[in-house]
């Protein structure tokens, strides 16, 4: 009699034929968490969107990451499906990845600290990368606090590393650098979409909850653009565990901001970063 545990047992892969056919029987498999190929084949296409205009669609699992460089003028949405997500964002110039996010920067030139639609997200050369177009989220976004870190992971949770449930968020960002060829040092200070944090007026930091299943979020690239992504955990949330949902991204191809968007001329210093933009892009051919 064979050992059903042991080498007598013939898997459906024991054969490179097997494995062949065993791979090419899966194809058609969908699982909750995929990448949609072609991206006009999304099941959950925006319905205000061309799917033929698609570029990228993908379901992130919880907690998950994605990365995707873009061309100037894509707009991307971010929907929280269940109301648990929460996107955690690094934005890099796909030009020159030194030319990246800079939260600090991306506060003081608005004037604002809060993202919302309108928000420019800015690098450190006082360009901007990105613009938050549209918020149906009612402005639960976090600038302040980052991603979780491996080792507040494991204390909190016991554990934190990227292929673990409670995965932190910069571990999870380490992956996504990694596929676009990038390292630790290149990633920044993160923003966050979908969990909200407030400063209280004894400046300690005040959590306001999430946007609720089905929130959404708008970004568009202002110029050829590396985004990371990273679907974990917020640092300051109150939940008993960790608490992380399933993350819709759709992109597709639409335009850049324009001086007849009212983010371009809201303050003197908005214009002065998108017309930076656009020289600096000018100057090699991109419009």
């Amino acid at each position: 009699m064979t050992d059903d545990r042991g080498a007598g047992r013939r898997s459906s892969t024991a054969t490179l034929a097997q494995a062949r056919d065993d791979a090419r029987g899966r194809a058609d498999t969908a699982v909750e968490a995929m990448p949609y190929l072609p991206p006009a084949s999304s099941p959950y296409a925006p319905a205000d969107v061309d799917p033929s205009t698609l570029v990228w669609a993908e379901t992130v699992a919880g907690p998950g990451y994605t990365h995707m460089t873009v061309a100037r003028g894509t707009r991307i949405r971010l929907e929280d499906v269940t109301g648990d997500a929460c996107a955690h964002v690094v934005v890099l110039s796909a030009l020159n990845p030194g030319e990246r996010l800079n939260v600090a920067d991306t506060q003081k030139i608005p004037w604002q600290a809060y993202l919302g639609a309108g928000h420019p997200l800015l690098s450190g050369d006082g360009r901007v990368l990105a613009t938050v177009v549209a918020d149906a989220a009612g402005g639960r976004h976090d600038a302040f606090c980052g991603v979780t870190t491996l080792a507040g992971n494991v204390e909190r949770y016991g554990a934190g590393a990227a292929h673990t449930a409670t995965a932190a968020g910069r571990e999870l960002l380490l992956l996504a650098a990694a596929k676009e060829g990038l390292t630790a040092r290149d990633i920044p200070p993160s923003v966050s979409f979908f969990k909200g944090v407030r400063v209280a007026a004894d400046g300690s930091l005040e959590w306001t909850g999430d946007g609720g299943a089905g929130a959404t979020v708008d970004l568009v690239a202002e110029m050829p653009l590396t985004l990371l992504v990273a679907n974990a955990a917020h640092p300051l949330d109150p939940a008993e565990g960790y608490r992380t949902g399933p993350l819709r991204v759709h992109g597709w191809a639409a335009a850049a901001s324009s001086p007849s968007d009212p983010w371009w001329t809201a303050t003197p210093e908005r214009t002065r970063a998108y017309l930076n933009t656009d020289q600096h892009l000018l100057a090699r051919g991109i419009r």
